[in-house]
């Protein structure tokens, strides 16, 4: 039985020609790749970002020129404006089968010092535009025969770093917020997915702004460079992991080697692995430009 089930609960999206993919963060890095990806894979395509330059780049870059795509300037940010992208997508495509909500935004500060306003745009972006658009889209994806929501939080979601809260805050939120979605959403035609990247190589951490960065001893560009150099994953290789998954549905997805070492280390050393990220980011050094010990 217990065989039974696991396959029962794993079938998930396995043929995702002809669906219709709603796409947040379309623009550049992990939700760009998505929207390549999900386009080889026959997926007609409705792209948002706040950056409507990026969004024909990556329209440009989609190599099957016979699918439909459409482009929404969406700021996740605005609830009436993401409402308007749901009913914008269903009425030129009839209907929607994948959410990915994806856009995200950074700010480098300490929680003392952080500005409110700094601080309430990572957490609108970051977790407001999750639920805007879970809600948003919910009514038109339970009208489908199978369904998909798919909201990337990060490793942040599971472990936190120094002088970078508005993002963990986030994260977490949105780790949290997915989980319990899923859990009441079971037994629904609409499935529902987690996304814990580690580092990514996209150009989150060069759009960043920069107040305090943990290590002092760093210019900017020096931090940005560690990251960079830490981000172990390609958005190519993080979209592949992504779709893989979605079509085993599953719930949890780490992507990247990182992910999965901070996923362990919290697991089975929760205070030591909270020390040791804070401590890790506080002496940065750029001859060493990777997380694991």
């Amino acid at each position: 039985m217990v065989v039974i089930y696991s396959i029962l609960r794993n079938a998930g999206l396995r043929e995702l020609r002809d669906k219709v993919a709603a796409l947040t963060g379309a623009a550049s890095g992990i939700g760009r790749e998505l929207a390549i990806q999900l386009g080889r894979e026959g997926c007609a395509l409705a792209l948002a970002d706040i950056d409507e330059k990026g969004l024909e780049e990556t329209i440009g870059m989609t190599e099957r020129p016979a699918i439909r795509i459409t482009s929404h300037v969406v700021d996740v940010r605005n609830r009436d404006e993401v409402y308007r992208y749901a009913e914008e997508v269903w009425r030129a495509h009839g209907q929607v089968d994948i959410l990915v909500n994806n856009a995200a935004t950074m700010v480098f500060d300490t929680l003392e010092d952080v500005g409110y306003d700094d601080f309430q745009r990572v957490i609108e972006t970051n977790f407001w535009g999750v639920v805007y658009g879970v809600k948003a889209f919910l009514p038109y994806l339970k009208q489908r025969p199978e369904a998909h929501i798919v909201n990337v939080a990060s490793a942040n979601g599971i472990l936190t770093t120094p002088n970078n809260g508005p993002y963990c805050v986030a994260k977490f939120a949105v780790k949290s917020f997915t989980e319990a979605l899923g859990q009441e959403l079971h037994g629904s035609t609409v499935r529902v997915s987690c996304i814990l990247p580690g580092g990514v190589k996209t150009n989150i951490i060069r759009n960043t702004r920069f107040f305090k960065q943990a290590n002092r001893a760093l210019t900017r560009d020096e931090t940005i460079q560690w990251f960079e150099r830490a981000s172990v994953t390609s958005p190519e290789k993080a979209a592949r992991t992504i779709i893989r998954a979605m079509k085993k549905n599953k719930s949890r997805i780490l992507v990247g080697a990182d992910a999965y070492f901070i996923d362990l280390a919290k697991r089975l050393m929760p205070v030591w692995s909270t020390w040791y990220a804070g401590h890790k980011i506080r002496n940065l050094t750029l001859n060493k430009g990777k997380w694991f010990p």
